[in-house]
């Protein structure tokens, strides 16, 4: 371990490469883009990610809930605001 402060100052250029093979044609194919990259979209609408701050007590439930349900927490999440939100859009119409 002593090696790799030293190491980490080694240019790319006197790195041997000579022992690593070069990717096939069906490996290169495999390597997914960086826009593919994340979890899949739930649904049809693609997810908005967003900062939310919430008190410890109220996201151990949630995460707890989710976990009995068998559904991510945030997806949980997403379920009831999704929830509240068009009750509240149907009392104001």
């Amino acid at each position: 371990m002593r090696r790799l402060p030293r190491l980490r100052h080694r240019p790319d250029s006197q790195i041997d490469f000579s022992d690593i093979s070069e990717a096939t044609a069906e490996e290169l194919a495999a390597f997914r883009r960086p826009s593919q990259v994340g979890r899949p979209p739930i649904g049809d609408e693609k997810r908005q990610p967003i900062a939310l701050r919430m008190d410890r007590r109220v996201l151990a439930v949630l995460r707890r809930e989710a976990s009995r349900r068998g559904v991510g927490y945030q997806t949980l999440i997403n379920d009831l605001l999704a929830s509240a939100a068009i009750r509240l859009d149907q009392q104001r119409s």
